[in-house]
């Protein structure tokens, strides 16, 4: 890797991310403003988890086959038919009742730039990490809504650090805090980081082959507790629930 490349790998963009956050604050559905302050700030936040499924079977076998995760979360009729309470069919309650899909998540990615300095297992990764974004909504238990937004972005940055989600978790936390005082948010962006570091590591888990099976099970076996402080702020908070 060239000098040029290596710093282009590890810059922030401050100036960058600072404008993404008004525009995030002003039109907090804009999931490309998103995108842009996580790739303003990770700096070379790709390269230790990288490493980290290199270390393991499972992941060595996940870049070598490098599997296409949008494929599976596309494909509607296949998740339609799986059973009820299962990861599949749960997901797809969870997204097309909605209207939305995976290619969502793409086409918002695309408004932030993409730097040419990745390995074909560095790209694989950063676009898996974004494809499986409404997946970790469904194994964790947390909604659309903000506070299960905010709460999402605390586990995911406890599974695969990021410098650029926390700073949305702190200017999204203090927004949060200062509209609705009664609410303890740090509690709840505490919660989804104690469940990030029980839960088992999804970037290793392939799974296409786990859809199928019974969601409550597969949270039990790989850790996933439920969120309990989430779930309570959220049925006594109505309208911070959408």
């Amino acid at each position: 890797m060239s000098l040029k490349q290596w710093i282009q790998r590890h810059r922030i963009k401050p100036l960058v991310a600072l404008r993404a956050i008004k525009q995030l604050l002003q039109h907090p559905d804009d999931t490309g403003q998103v995108f842009k302050i996580i790739e303003a700030l990770k700096g070379d936040s790709i390269t230790p988890p990288v490493q980290r499924l290199r270390r393991h079977a499972p992941g060595v076998a996940l870049l070598r086959d490098k599997p296409d995760i949008k494929m599976a979360l596309n494909d509607r009729d296949r998740l339609a038919s799986l059973p009820l309470g299962s990861i599949g069919r749960t997901y797809y309650d969870f997204i097309y009742v909605e209207g939305l899909s995976a290619d969502r998540l793409v086409a918002s990615s695309e408004e932030a730039p993409r730097y040419d300095t990745l390995s074909p297992d560095e790209r694989w990764f950063v676009d898996r990490l974004r494809d499986i974004h409404d997946l970790q909504h469904v194994m964790t238990g947390y909604g659309r809504d903000p506070l299960g937004e905010l709460s999402l972005l605390s586990f995911m940055t406890t599974q695969v650090y990021n410098r650029g989600i926390n700073f949305i978790i702190f200017m999204g936390a203090r927004k949060l805090q200062r509209e609705h005082p009664t609410i303890e948010i740090s509690a709840l962006v505490a919660e989804g980081q104690a469940i990030g570091e029980q839960a088992a590591w999804m970037p290793s888990i392939r799974w296409e082959d786990r859809l199928q099976e019974p969601l409550e099970a597969v949270r039990e076996e790989l850790g996933f507790r439920p969120p309990i402080a989430y779930l309570a702020s959220h049925a006594a908070n109505p309208l911070v629930a959408h």
